[in-house]
């Protein structure tokens, strides 16, 4: 078996084993247990083995003997000042470059572990004892601070393979707001507050203005690391609640009023892609020949007619289909890319690409680089040498050159016509007398 190919199996199975398994939850106190049960329920009832552990536990560890004992990890514990056992911030990002998978939720008492992880993340929360505050589109329920707010499914980001469906009831929030790191390309903007909230510290005076004002202040926020791992911050443990999932809603300006809040089926569907259930694809098979061959050369030669082909699969439910879509590109690339091509989709997830190879020799890559919001990042790269031709397959005769064959011909033509007239002239005697 091929490196190459010992390296695909390798990926499907660590991608497989991500969706479910073992998964460390980590609590404030135990009570969160029975207040987010039915989000915790979704999770069991999806094949997550959940331990659950107060974060200050003396006990905890995330890894022995260089093995990583979860493959995800929960952070439902806001306010912890610092984690306990030989868990760390530290611990927690090894975890993340390790390929595991962070979902954690913040509050308005956010501690400064939370501070720290989410700085390390690419995130900024807000001082302890802010909120976000939003005087036109809050609840009914509120308290009087306008804390308790309503944002609406249009705010959600435009991929519903994290999100899920937009086509649900507005949402309620309570908690603090983030802000990201613009300059990071990794970084998604799962929920956005509206133009009229920002994040504030009320009881603050020192504090003049607001850490975030409109569709800058963030509420849910997500990180795809370059090894795929994957990581969502929350600024709003609420929003996980059982009290969220089941409240009805209705904004306090007169709005329309919902039974119940659409919090459950988007938390689902976050936590379905935290956790590698959705949005995952893997490249099960590369291929490329010259055109009317069946098996790749040594090395291919300048201008020969190539066809690429790459099997693309998606996890779903446990199982691998076919990866459909329009939008996938080759490039070969020897340095800079000399061809770039959107390959033909030919069904069952295959896509094939046809094109001569350029008339310069070289050692070339058959490149698959595949970035789209929501999908675990596609990266394929097949080495190939690129070699002159060899004397016997030049052309014997160069159509460009027929002008300088003429002349040539013609020289030869001409000298032979006047040695033949030299050779054979005589003169008659008249003037030889003269």
């Amino acid at each position: 078996m091929r490196f190459t190919e010992k390296l695909l199996c390798l990926f499907a199975i660590f991608a497989v084993t991500n969706a479910g398994g073992p998964t460390l939850v980590l609590l404030d106190k135990l009570a969160i247990k029975e207040t987010h049960s039915i989000f915790f329920k979704t999770l069991q009832d999806s094949g997550y083995a959940l331990t659950f552990k107060i974060a200050d536990d003396a006990s905890l560890q995330l890894s022995k003997y260089g093995e990583y004992l979860y493959e995800h990890l929960v952070i439902f514990a806001p306010s912890v000042e610092e984690f306990g056992g030989a868990l760390s911030v530290e611990a927690v990002t090894d975890f993340i470059d390790g390929g595991g998978n962070v979902l954690v939720a913040g509050s308005s008492q956010s501690g400064d572990a939370l501070h720290e992880l989410a700085s390390e993340s690419g995130f900024e929360i807000d001082e302890e004892g802010s909120a976000v505050i939003d005087h036109l589109n809050y609840d009914v329920s509120d308290n009087g601070y306008h804390t308790k707010i309503v944002a609406e499914p249009s705010n959600l980001i435009d991929a519903p393979v994290i999100v899920g469906s937009k086509d649900v009831p507005p949402l309620l929030y309570k908690g603090t707001g983030l802000i990201a790191d613009t300059e990071n390309p990794l970084i998604l903007h799962l929920l956005t507050a509206s133009s009229s909230a920002y994040s504030y510290n009320p009881q603050n005076p020192i504090k003049e203005y607001p850490h975030a004002v409109g569709k800058n202040t963030l509420l849910i926020a997500a990180l795809q690391a370059r090894n795929n791992a994957r990581v969502v911050f929350s600024g709003s443990l609420y929003f996980f609640s059982n009290e969220a999932f089941t409240s009805p809603i209705q904004k306090a300006q007169g709005g329309q009023r919902y039974e119940r809040s659409g919090n459950e089926m988007v938390a689902t569907a976050i936590a379905r892609w935290v956790f590698k259930e959705n949005g995952v694809i893997r490249v099960s098979g590369v291929h490329h020949r010259r055109v009317g061959e069946s098996e790749p050369p040594a090395a291919y030669t300048i201008m020969d007619d190539v066809v690429y082909s790459i099997d693309v699969q998606k996890l779903m439910a446990d199982t691998w289909v076919p990866y459909e879509t329009n939008d996938l590109q080759l490039e070969f690339v020897r340095i800079d890319p000399f061809v770039r091509m959107t390959m033909k989709p030919v069904g069952n997830g295959r896509y094939e690409a046809r094109f001569k190879i350029p008339d310069v020799y070289g050692v070339y890559q058959f490149k698959v680089d595949y970035t789209r919001i929501g999908l675990t990042h596609l990266y394929s790269t097949t080495q190939v040498s690129v070699r002159p031709l060899q004397h016997t397959q030049y052309e014997r005769f160069i159509p460009s050159a027929f002008p300088y064959y003429v002349s040539a011909f013609s020289m030869m033509g001409g000298v032979f016509l006047f040695s033949l007239v030299f050779l054979h002239y005589k003169e008659d005697a008249k003037s030889k007398s003269e």
